[in-house]
């Protein structure tokens, strides 16, 4: 989600670029963006790219009001606040 967030609210990134950043297997990776998918935090785009299938993640709305409370959280937890 933090690599997501990152971009512009219309962008997203390829499979392999999430893998690579993550360092996640595709099944673990999958699985993450599935439970992300399920929970409309993100929309997953399939297509085919020659004919290689391309698997683009974007953050929804949702996903980032989602991430910046979680991120908010932190920070308080960090800053020695109750939360």
């Amino acid at each position: 989600m933090a690599a997501l967030n990152a971009l512009p609210a219309t962008a997203g990134l390829e499979f392999a670029r999430l893998k690579k950043l993550t360092g996640a297997t595709d099944g673990n990776l999958g699985a993450h963006i599935e439970t992300l998918a399920k929970a409309g935090y993100v929309s997953v785009e399939k297509a085919f790219v020659g004919k290689k299938p391309q698997t683009t993640v974007t953050a929804t709305a949702a996903g980032r009001g989602a991430f910046a409370r979680h991120v908010a959280t932190l920070q308080e937890i960090i800053a020695g606040r109750q939360v």
